[in-house]
């Protein structure tokens, strides 16, 4: 043992010249078989072999590897720990072995080598460790932080858990608060083990509570509840909100004065109904909006969107002055602010702001722009790198790391990497290490790099021009503009072919193996798989038809096509006005979620920019932004 410990300690030790003999195809080879040998056991072979590999650029983790399997090996942990402190490996060792330590009650040694942390279960070891040595008063006053979440906790936490049960702090308040909050997460199991804690009588309470959470309907019987369940009965309000609004608002304010309740519940309830009436587009939300006290940003937008589904625009110019200065600085509200100008009899101001607005290279920079028949501007400026900028970042530890993981075609452990490294990188560091992900053709990972170093200007980077036999053909096919399908593209996977969302969709259009099913069978073609959607042709021909489908069940609309390929074609018709047509920018400023707003703004904007990259002419956004008409 003596013998294996001091070969591993001179592992540790980081020089250059062990493995120089050695070729990266050689090394990467070594690396494969040294991992076997951790999987089998084999310590003297994996010593052995890992002392040609100090200086390959995934040693560390190759020495994580065997030590997180061997937590017990302490000098060997603090000597990795202090050579690699830097490293991401380093913070998941120490996450393991501290968990180690604390599972062997080995509380002094736990708190020595602790660091702060967000990870829960080892904020609970801690915390427990200091009451294991004595600092009793201090550990619970962070259990009890600790212990006020909706969400379950880890089992590691329970030993605090039954400390602080035994103590004065756990008061039924604290077991309340608790409580309340899981439900208003809708997290009911962890209500339910909350409510375990309670008195006889509270659990009596909390199973009404529990009731009217699964079946809100039931406080429109009078006799449920009694005045003193205020915070009940605003509870129930909140949920029918979700299945009834509108019985919800008819409930609260018939019965919300026979109930007592704290200003703070019934401000937030008021707050969150004037907000979802908003939402469902519902006539009188502006005045419902105005008669908040518990206002926030999202409640001053929603007074803009009802002022405009009403078009009452000294209703809109008094909401856009509710937002605040930096707020008024978005492109989205100097749109705004340009329509009510127009349409408040000051044409000359109105012009000047669109052509203000005209500059900006957004979904608001281009609708201005037509306003003013000026041409769209692009602002196209490409990262500037000095020479060798992106060999010297490169070279640097951690970005090794990376390309030997994709080398290795562990691509989950190099984005990983990837990230980690990024997090430390400066604004114009990151915008180099965008640049060096493009080169390694990591595209995906590129936007995101540029979009993290707060960078928007380098289009060639951020909008890429692949799979364009695809796209040109199928768009022919379906007589769409290329533009649009390469905006759908760009906004659904950003180009990767092999992207699969949490819901199954797959591929660079996303499409879904049920929706794909249905379009086989339309285009008369056998289907084989569920992965076949991961075929950048047979993807795009089918996400292009898909859309084609969409255009022509709307009209020809295609900004109602692009909401619909998002949100699904039953909620747009449900979006539709029940009167009268409504201008196109009204109704996609006041579509009630925000990820199907930014969505479609986002494939407009995208189509724009990509019609200057592939050179065509004639697309405008005010083509595609057709009044909507009655459903």
């Amino acid at each position: 043992m003596k013998h294996l410990r001091r070969n591993l300690l001179l592992c540790l030790v980081v020089f250059s010249g062990a493995a120089l003999g050695n070729t990266l195809d050689q090394q990467r080879s070594d690396f494969l078989l040294a991992e076997k040998y951790i999987a089998q056991g084999n310590t003297s072979a994996f010593m052995h072999i890992s002392a040609t590999l100090i200086d390959y650029p995934l040693y560390p983790y190759l020495q994580y590897l065997w030590l997180k399997d061997n937590l017990h090996q302490t000098d060997q942990v603090l000597a990795f720990l202090a050579a690699y402190k830097k490293s991401r490996y380093a913070r998941l060792l120490r996450t393991k072995w501290l968990d180690h330590l604390a599972r062997n009650e080995q509380w002094h040694d736990f708190i020595r080598h602790y660091e702060a942390t967000d990870n829960t279960t080892l904020e609970c070891q801690y915390n427990l460790a200091i009451y294991n040595t004595g600092d009793q008063h201090q550990a619970l006053i962070e259990a009890k932080r600790l212990w006020v979440t909706p969400d379950s906790l880890p089992q590691e936490c329970d030993p605090l858990w039954t400390a602080l049960m035994m103590s004065p702090g756990f008061t039924p308040e604290l077991v309340w608060q608790r409580f309340e909050l899981a439900l208003s997460k809708d997290n009911v199991s962890v209500a339910e083990f909350v409510r375990r804690s309670m008195s006889i009588t509270d659990q009596g309470i909390a199973d009404a509570w529990l009731r009217v959470h699964k079946k809100p309907s039931l406080i429109e019987n009078n006799s449920f509840l009694n005045p003193q369940l205020g915070r009940l009965f605003a509870h129930g309000v909140d949920m029918l909100a979700k299945s009834d609004l509108n019985l919800a608002i008819q409930l609260w304010d018939d019965r919300k004065h026979t109930f007592q309740m704290d200003s703070k519940t019934a401000q937030k309830l008021e707050r969150n109904l004037a907000v979802a009436f908003a939402r469902s587009r519902s006539p009188g939300a502006y005045q419902r909006l105005n008669q908040v006290t518990l206002v926030d940003a999202e409640v001053n937008e929603w007074k803009v969107r009802s002022a405009l589904l009403e078009q009452n625009w000294l209703h809109v110019a008094e909401a856009l002055a509710g937002l605040t200065a930096q707020e008024r600085q978005d492109p989205k509200w100097q749109y705004w602010q340009a329509r009510v100008l127009d349409k408040t009899g000051n044409p000359v101001q109105a012009q000047e702001a669109y052509a203000k607005l005209a500059e900006d290279r957004s979904f608001y920079g281009f609708l201005a722009a037509d306003n003013v028949n000026k041409p769209y501007q692009f602002a196209n400026k490409p990262v500037s790198l000095a020479a060798n900028e992106l060999d010297n970042l490169a070279n640097e530890t951690d970005f090794k790391m990376v390309r030997e993981f994709k080398a290795l075609n562990r691509d989950a452990e190099a984005e990983r990497q990837w990230w980690y490294a990024v997090k430390v990188l400066s604004k114009e560091r990151r915008m180099v290490a965008a640049k060096l992900a493009q080169r390694w053709h990591w595209d995906q990972v590129a936007i995101t790099t540029l979009v993290k170093a707060d960078y928007w200007d380098d289009l060639g980077l951020r909008f890429p021009v692949y799979y364009s036999n695809q796209v040109h053909n199928n768009a022919e096919r379906q007589n769409l503009d290329p533009a649009i399908v390469f905006g759908l593209i760009r906004q659904e996977s950003i180009f990767n072919k092999d992207a699969e969302s949490t819901v199954g969709a797959r591929g660079l259009m996303q499409v879904m193996p049920r929706t794909g099913m249905q379009i086989a069978r339309d285009l008369k073609e056998k289907w084989r798989s569920d992965d076949s959607l991961f075929n950048p042709d047979v993807n795009v021909r089918y996400g292009a038809f898909y859309y084609k489908q969409l255009v022509k069940q709307f009209h020809g609309h295609f900004a109602l096509a692009i909401a619909a390929y998002n949100a699904g074609s039953g909620r747009v018709s449900k979006w539709l006005p029940s009167f009268e047509a409504v201008p196109a920018d009204i109704w996609i400023e006041t579509i009630p979620f925000k990820e199907t707003r930014k969505y479609v703004t986002s494939v407009l904007s995208y189509a724009i920019i990509y019609q200057q990259l592939i050179q065509r002419k004639g697309l405008k956004m005010k083509e595609l932004m057709l009044d909507v008409l009655p459903g």
